[in-house]
């Protein structure tokens, strides 16, 4: 009938499975009368809530005249990115017949091979989606091949036409994915959503989404895959979750990754209320490198008086193996800055180009790029590279490894940037500190613990 091909069109699709304003959809489109609405924000006398992103910090709303009404009205700072969202203006959401998606025979085009605990995670991912677990995540080492585990997980999802999303809280991550996915699933539509992405509809089969871009999602996906579910910002800010779980149907798989689950997870699964997976080798055999600790007894003061310590620039340029290019973490936007400059006066051009990349910097997508394909030797970066991203052959060092915003999480990720080619499995890693931090040590013992339960000696 007439109503199936509105649905089956591009211009409807768009709106299907979204949390939108009235502004956001067409009035054509809206007096269909298959759009549900509900309050945008709901107000009692001493709370609110915004249904969008699901905040309910007074201090993160606010209040506004409000043209139309011409009363004053709430409004949410807490989503306001994504779009305004007044007390006046209700959300809308699809509730008419929906999407049936296609069913692959043969989607995945990866010819590649797994090894046998890539496989095993590749079997219970499989199973779980079969058997419709709500949850299971799979614990993988950095360099376990994470990314191939999923494979044959997203292939039955297309088999039986499931709508499937794979979140990551980090826009550098899904960039990343973007064209590993894509290559494994050739003939597949595949949408990769974040801030400033080219794609902008969300309407494909398989979206690659930021999770901060879920909040315009309602009742969507048949399988939710999170990756990097324990990284910054995702742990931290509560809307995040909220809008994880309303993208999903009731009937979702959720499967999480991590190379380092946090405490909620490690609870759950110790009191088996979370099917898990553990993967605790590299898909190339090697061990995770284990980071030294070098003290540097004046690196703050060094730092304050915008000076490289010494010490550390004869060990980067006497490295053993020169060749590899050179990670270096700082914990703030303006030391990553400095150190480029001291680095580039100490060295004087031996180390070839020398450039840092940061959350704010416009660049940074083509710094990293040329840092891939080795234009740039070294790369001095804040915690945006920490995971997520792969390089064939670098050592990594932490200036300042004592900072707080290098938790055991984040020091276990960066290190794990070392190593990850099968041609370079190693790597060294180096933790430049004026004093060990509970952190340094407990990132140092996770790394021992996990190259032992995977079957190397201390």
């Amino acid at each position: 009938m007439e109503y199936d091909s509105q649905l089956r069109s591009p211009d409807l699709r768009k709106y299907i499975g979204k949390l939108l304003l009235q502004k956001e959809i067409p009035q054509g489109v809206l007096s269909s009368n298959h759009f549900t609405q509900i309050p945008s924000i709901n107000r009692k006398t001493f709370h609110y809530q915004c249904h969008r992103c699901g905040n309910n910090k007074r201090s993160l709303f606010g209040k506004i005249p409000c043209g139309l009404c011409q009363k004053e009205h709430l409004y949410c700072r807490s989503c306001i990115q994504m779009g305004r969202v007044m007390e006046c203006e209700p959300l809308f959401y699809w509730s008419g017949e929906q999407l049936s998606w296609p069913s692959y025979d043969a989607p995945l085009t990866w010819e590649g091979s797994l090894t046998d605990a890539q496989q095993k995670a590749s079997n219970n991912l499989v199973q779980a989606i079969q058997e419709k677990e709500r949850e299971h995540l799979i614990w993988a080492v950095c360099g376990a091949g994470k990314t191939e585990m999923l494979f044959k997980g997203i292939e039955y999802g297309l088999k039986v036409g499931k709508r499937i999303c794979i979140a990551t809280p980090r826009a550098d991550v899904v960039r990343e994915l973007k064209p590993r996915i894509q290559d494994a699933f050739q003939e597949v539509p595949i949408e990769a959503l974040y801030g400033g992405s080219d794609d902008r509809v969300g309407e494909s089969q398989v979206i690659l989404a930021t999770t901060h871009q879920l909040l315009r999602f309602y009742q969507t996906f048949d399988l939710m895959i999170i990756d990097e579910v324990d990284a910054f910002p995702y742990h931290h800010d509560p809307t995040l979750p909220f809008a994880v779980n309303r993208a999903k149907k009731s009937t979702c798989t959720t499967i999480y990754l991590t190379a380092t689950p946090r405490q909620n997870l490690l609870l759950k699964m110790a009191f088996k209320q979370l099917p898990h997976t553990f993967v605790p080798v590299r898909y190339h055999g090697h061990p995770l490198p284990v980071p030294e600790l070098k003290m540097s007894y004046s690196l703050h003061k060094d730092l304050k008086q915008k000076k490289f310590p010494k010490h550390i620039t004869n060990w980067i340029t006497n490295r053993p193996k020169p060749n590899r290019q050179l990670l270096l973490f700082v914990p703030t936007i303006l030391l990553a800055e400095q150190v480029v400059k001291n680095l580039q006066d100490i060295t004087n051009g031996r180390l070839g180009v020398i450039d840092s990349v940061h959350a704010d910097d416009p660049d940074r997508i083509e710094k990293v790029d040329l840092f891939r394909i080795r234009k740039i030797q070294v790369l001095v970066t804040t915690t945006i590279l920490e995971r997520g991203v792969t390089f064939p052959s670098v050592d990594v060092v932490v200036l300042d490894a004592g900072h707080s915003v290098f938790d055991e999480a984040a020091l276990v990720q960066i290190a794990g940037r070392a190593g990850r080619n099968k041609k370079d499995p190693t790597g060294e890693v180096l933790f430049i500190h004026d004093g060990k931090t509970n952190a340094m040590v407990r990132a140092i013992q996770s790394i021992k613990q996990m190259n032992k339960r995977g079957g190397f000696s201390l």
